[in-house]
């Protein structure tokens, strides 16, 4: 399916990360992201995401398709993936972080 829609995250910083929305069946390219399984519900128009999972990656293509966390997304609800697009190794962990930091993702605790 694709691309979804376009959504903003804030991290425990306060510093806002600007992420596409995608369905599960994407097919990825080789990017570097940070990445997030999320339950994704639509309520008067708007969507609001519930954080299943947060990861990073130097190759979306590579790490989404066989992730071993999709068990316990699955588990959770998740139907979708946000990624936020990001090629430098130490930006992306730092973000990843940030993000962590910020939320309660059960996937992240196993």
């Amino acid at each position: 399916m694709g691309k979804i829609s376009d959504a903003e995250f804030e991290g425990s910083s306060g510093a806002k990360y600007k992420f596409g929305v995608y369905s599960t069946d994407t097919s990825w390219k080789d990017i570097g992201a940070v990445y997030i399984f999320s339950k994704r519900t639509v309520s008067d128009g708007k969507g609001s995401h519930d954080f299943i999972y947060i990861g990073e990656t130097e190759s979306l293509a590579d790490r989404i398709p066989s992730h071993e966390k999709w068990p316990c997304a699955d588990k959770n609800g998740a139907n979708c993936i946000c990624v936020h697009v990001e090629e430098n190794d130490s930006s992306r962990l730092s973000i990843e972080t940030d993000l962590i930091r910020a939320s309660d993702t059960p996937c992240n605790d196993q």
